[in-house]
């Protein structure tokens, strides 16, 4: 019997056998035309619209992601191996592994916890402090004038010194900077204690929990992303502060540190801005550079 195939159909089996299926309805060739007001675009074009514009997209999109978390994995592996040291350093000054019987050893394990250093990077730091060939790390302390008007505070931690204070300097010297004699800009700054929080924190609240936290100092700010808080302190009553922000019910990405605050902020212009942003950046870099703090308020 020979089978019969509608105009239709044919015309249906025509159009699946290309790459691109499009429905072909049963009706006349000769059709009227949409109105203007109501024109439609072809689904055909749209596709070739997008097969264009996709990979691009993507592109850009998974290397934005990828240079995001390069920086995100860099910045981690750097506080962890920063901590590590701390804390090698702690257990050798204070003749103690034993948290309970060493005070500084205690608050950095706290600090460090804080700042998601895993359980076991800092319990491999203790056991490498009383290791008889472990590193000797001391902190040091450069100060620097930037780009119009700027002045910086470069924390170290170094097992050489000799190294850190070469890298620093050329560091700073190759972009413009100038090292500074010792005194001449650290007296510009406070040291401060910094606990910073990933949510806006009701002042009023944050009063009365400091209070009960035996906490006389306390200064709350916006931080420098929308929708954070930063809350500065006495350096001996950091650790008191952190309980009384997770009092609160702030717990997760909540992190603590010392850092030097500028008593007297400058705005630099926007050229002096990123030249000085460029020192930054290159002294973070460095191993031996804990952290670097300047002036500028913009």
């Amino acid at each position: 019997m020979k089978s019969i195939i509608s105009s239709a159909a044919l015309a249906l089996l025509l159009t699946a056998s290309t790459s691109s299926f499009t429905f072909v309805p049963n009706v006349p060739s000769a059709t009227t035309s949409p109105s203007p007001s109501h024109s439609i675009s072809s689904p055909q074009n749209k596709e070739e619209n997008v097969g264009r514009l996709s990979p691009l997209f993507m592109g850009r999109a998974a290397a934005v992601r990828a240079a995001t978390k390069s920086k995100t994995d860099a910045k981690k592996a750097k506080t962890n191996a920063l901590y590590g040291k701390k804390i090698i350093m702690a257990v050798k000054q204070g003749g103690s592994s034993d948290p309970n019987a060493n005070r500084q050893l205690a608050d950095l394990i706290k600090q460090a916890k804080a700042n998601s250093v895993p359980v076991d990077n800092i319990n491999r730091a203790i056991k490498k402090a009383s290791e008889t060939n472990s590193a000797d790390f001391s902190e040091s302390t450069f100060e620097a004038y930037g780009i119009g008007g700027a002045s910086l505070i470069i924390n170290v931690l170094s097992d050489n010194p000799n190294r850190s204070t070469a890298d620093v300097k050329s560091t700073v010297g190759k972009r413009g900077g100038k090292i500074a004699e010792q005194g001449s800009v650290l007296f510009m700054y406070d040291r401060k204690g910094v606990v910073e929080v990933p949510a806006v924190v009701d002042e009023e609240e944050l009063l009365m929990a400091a209070i009960d936290a035996g906490c006389d100092d306390m200064e709350l700010v916006e931080g420098d992303e929308e929708g954070t808080s930063v809350v500065y302190t006495d350096p001996k009553e950091t650790n008191s502060m952190m309980e009384a922000v997770k009092s609160l019910g702030f717990e997760e990405g909540v992190k603590m540190s010392l850092k030097y605050i500028s008593k007297a902020p400058v705005e630099c212009s926007d050229e002096d801005f990123d030249k000085n942003m460029d020192i930054i950046d290159a002294l973070e870099e460095l191993d031996d550079v804990d952290s670097v703090e300047h002036n500028m308020s913009n």
